[in-house]
């Protein structure tokens, strides 16, 4: 599921700062996941997500690339 979220990062100039939450809750939902399994395992994964997306922006690795 968190492959198909990269439409939906919520961005500032310059960062990454996660995922827009309703949709992602909406997404699991159209594909049957439970509702409370995601709220709870999603935040950590997002954690991640947003450390190494901002160390690549950082480092310069996604020049040229959408995050």
């Amino acid at each position: 599921m968190t492959q198909r979220l990269g439409g939906q990062l919520r961005l500032a100039p310059g960062a990454v700062i996660g995922w827009d939450m309703g949709a992602v809750l909406s997404l699991a939902d159209a594909l049957g996941f439970n509702a409370l399994i995601t709220a709870e395992l999603l935040p950590e994964i997002e954690a991640v997500m947003v450390r190494k997306l901002n160390d690549a922006l950082r480092s310069g690795s996604l020049q040229g690339h959408d995050p």
